[in-house]
């Protein structure tokens, strides 16, 4: 108990730090690196790739080049490692508009005629308010009303770059892509993920977001403005677990 108590000590200071530093500096770009591959539980793998052998140089009086990959072949992303374009245009609009009305009435009375003969001491003890007929009387009376609507509209118009982390065993691309752009003390961040097929990969090596399937797309940001607008920690457990 006590070395976790100390591990989430030491974890709750290098937070602190952490928010301290990018306060005073702004927020960090992430650094570069492969991105995670999404991966499906029940999904069968193909066997890592072969290294591609490194392209020699043209042959004497030949366009070609040995160990080159095509000459006017496809050039769309197949492969792990390859990359696409994928274009995002989301144009949703939904309307929903509900009310409810309950309405819950109940009576219940039940009496006792003889209950080894207390009935008489109880009608003696209250006297002219006890009915052994209407010895127990409940009533209980509920209404609920609400009413609710959403009217949403979402409009958002991106490309960006996404790496092949994986092919599935039926041949479709297992896809994700992360985009961080800063500007001043704000980083806009852009990560897509997915599963395509290559049928759908154009001939630009491009493809639209609505051909990825499970896709994962996050449009955010971090930084002093996004810290602002954000509510306070503290308000948001108070909202999320008051009963009332």
């Amino acid at each position: 108990m006590r070395k976790i108590l100390i591990v989430s000590a030491a974890a709750l200071i290098l937070g602190a730090c952490s928010t301290v530093a990018e306060t005073v500096r702004g927020p960090e770009l992430a650094p570069i690196g492969y991105p995670a591959a999404l991966v499906p539980v029940q999904q069968a793998y193909l066997p890592a790739p072969q290294a591609r052998p490194e392209a020699s140089a043209a042959s004497a009086n030949s366009l070609w080049r040995a160990g080159a990959r095509t000459f006017f072949g496809d050039q769309r992303a197949r492969q792990v490692g390859d990359i696409l374009t994928v274009n995002i245009n989301i144009d949703d609009r939904a309307q929903t508009q509900n009310s409810t009305t309950r309405n819950r009435s109940n009576e219940i009375s039940g009496g006792v005629s003889n209950f080894f003969g207390l009935e008489n001491s109880l009608g003696r003890a209250f006297p002219g308010g006890f009915d052994p007929q209407n010895m127990v009387g409940l009533e209980g009376q509920s209404s609920a009303a609400g009413s609710g609507s959403v009217n949403r509209a979402e409009r958002v118009n991106l490309t960006i770059a996404a790496v092949v982390t994986d092919v599935l065993s039926n041949g479709n691309l297992i896809i994700q892509g992360r985009q961080e752009v800063r500007t001043n003390r704000e980083v806009r961040e852009l990560t897509v993920a997915g599963i395509v097929r290559p049928e759908d990969i154009s001939a630009g090596n491009t493809i639209s977001h609505t051909q990825i399937a499970e896709a994962r797309i996050s449009y955010g940001g971090r930084g002093d403005i996004s810290r602002v607008q954000s509510t306070p920690a503290a308000q948001s457990l108070v909202e999320r677990f008051s009963p009332f």
